[in-house]
């Protein structure tokens, strides 16, 4: 067996040389077959392994999964009976609901009907009265037919005079009272009329014009250029400011305020002719006595020039003809004045284009009330000179220049010094109370407004049963505020009216105050 394996031929036969090889070769093949399939048996094993382990694990997994399934679904189906069990409780709560509100509609229809009821035998007692009193004057019918009866019997043997006497007596008794209540109620249907065309004639003059109005004060200021200046208007011992103020009629205040000086004066025009003459010396810089004598006699020239052109500008757009040039002169000077930080001039146009307004409305010549309105106050332009009231100044002043009667009647009577005698003057009256108390045209002190506030509050407050007071619009009107339980809706007009009247008798304004009464009742209660 060696010696065939190793090739070497030791004496067998040369035919079996290749049976032996094959035989040899088919051990060997059964040997590797055999260690191939116990290796894959072996590999067959572990695949099996494996695969019971996936399988294994798998069914793991599909366990896992379903019990995953059952408890979302059961989870699910828990929520899906809380739902429809809320439901059924929302609609439980529902039908309730429904129930109570039948059963409280069922109530208020019982205690409706119960009311109707009540009315309803209330009814019948007052019909059964109504009938029992229509028996009565039924009776008193007959009555009074049966007196008539008589009365006419006793007429018919009376004269025809006895008898026209008897029945004008009766008749006149019987519409005595009628009579009285027509001829009252005219007379108030009247005054409402009145009334209110007066105010759609003041309120269309107001809206048809509208002045812009400015404040003055009674001192006016010079730049000038430096502090050196002070001292060569002062002069030496104070020469040349005395020079100044007696030529002018002003004073000169020199502090030290820089850059400027002071000059104070209550006549307007003289301060404006001195305002002039100091900036005239300043830019002229020669200030010496004669100087200033000679620049304030010029400046005095061109200040009157000045004022005759704003007269005449003042006439034109007032469209008022054929006045004086003095005239012209002093309503120029009204320009410098002021009323209560009203421009007098200003204020005078605005009378005139408002008497002229309403004057139009209630078909009067609206030229001569323009006239009377644009000249009202021009006596306000002499006052400085002339002892007196400006209205009789300026109707005194007036008659010299032959103004009519009308215009001199309602220049003398607008604040009403004398009685009217035309329609002209408290055409004008209105309209200057209507300029000067309308808001914004006139300024009054701080204090003083403070004051007026305070009275007028304070005289709202002493009433009974006032709790505050309040006053609002810059003074022109007074908010009452009353304790309902304390004061009636009757009460209340009573002390509206009684606290117009007391301020009224103790207070000094321009225009007119609104009392405005408030009487409210509050009822507050919390539903729970």
């Amino acid at each position: 067996m060696d010696t065939i394996v190793m090739g070497v031929n030791i004496g067998l036969p040369d035919v079996l040389i290749p049976l032996v090889t094959c035989i040899l070769g088919i051990c060997l093949a059964l040997i590797v077959i055999q260690m191939i399939s116990k290796a894959k048996s072996k590999t067959f094993e572990q695949d099996l392994q494996r695969q019971i382990d996936g399988a294994e694990r798998e069914a793991e997994n599909i366990i896992k999964s379903a019990q995953i399934d059952a408890a979302s679904e059961t989870i699910k189906k828990k929520e899906q009976f809380s739902a429809e069990s809320n439901r059924m409780r929302s609609k439980l709560h529902e039908t309730e609901m429904r129930l109570s509100k039948r059963d409280d509609i069922l109530d208020r229809q019982a205690e409706q009907l119960q009311q109707r009821d009540k009315k309803l035998k209330h009814q019948e007692k007052e019909n059964d009265k109504r009938v029992h009193n229509i028996g009565l004057k039924e009776k008193q019918l007959s009555v009074l037919m049966a007196q008539q009866k008589n009365q006419l019997l006793k007429i018919t043997a009376m004269d025809i005079e006895a008898a026209k006497e008897l029945l004008l007596k009766r008749l006149e008794d019987e519409c005595e009272h009628e009579m009285s209540a027509l001829i009252q109620r005219k007379l108030e249907e009247c005054t409402e009329t009145a009334n209110e065309k007066s105010r759609e004639v003041i309120s269309t003059a107001i809206q048809r014009y509208a002045a812009e109005q400015t404040c003055e004060v009674s001192v006016s200021t010079v730049d000038i250029p430096n502090d050196d200046m002070k001292g060569r208007v002062i002069g030496r011992e104070g020469r040349n400011i005395r020079a100044f103020e007696k030529a002018t009629g002003v004073d000169v205040i020199v502090d030290d305020t820089p850059g400027m000086i002071v000059v104070s004066g209550f006549d307007p025009v003289r301060r404006e002719v001195a305002r002039l003459s100091m900036e005239r010396l300043i830019q002229d810089g020669r200030i010496h006595p004669s100087r200033i004598e000679e620049l304030v006699a010029q400046t005095k020239k061109d200040v009157n020039q000045k004022l005759l052109q704003i007269g005449k500008d003042a006439a034109v757009e007032a469209n008022v003809k054929g006045l004086s040039n003095k005239i012209l002169s002093f309503m120029g000077a009204l320009s410098f004045r002021t009323s209560y930080g009203q421009n007098v001039l200003r204020h005078s146009v605005e009378v005139a284009y408002l008497s002229q307004v309403m004057a139009d409305e209630l078909g009067l010549d609206g030229s001569v009330a323009r006239r009377a309105g644009l000249l009202h106050d021009i006596g306000k332009a002499i006052d400085h000179e002339v002892e007196g009231s400006h209205p009789a100044i300026g109707a005194s002043y007036l008659k010299r220049f032959n103004e009519s009667s009308i215009v001199l009647n309602a220049v003398e009577g607008h604040h009403g010094d004398i009685p009217a005698d035309n329609p002209y003057t408290p055409l004008v009256g209105a309209a200057d109370a209507i300029s000067a108390s309308r808001p914004g045209a006139r300024r009054e002190t701080l204090e003083r407004y403070i004051k007026r506030l305070e009275k007028l509050e304070e005289i709202a407050g002493s009433f009974k049963g006032v709790e505050n007071a309040y006053a609002i619009q810059a003074g022109r009107e007074i908010r009452v505020i009353v304790d309902a339980e304390k004061v009636s809706d009757d009460a209340a007009m009573k002390i509206a009216r009684d606290i117009a009247i007391k301020i009224e008798g103790e207070m000094t304004y321009p225009g007119e105050i609104q009392v405005t009464l408030l009487r409210e009742v509050r009822c507050i209660e919390y539903a729970k």
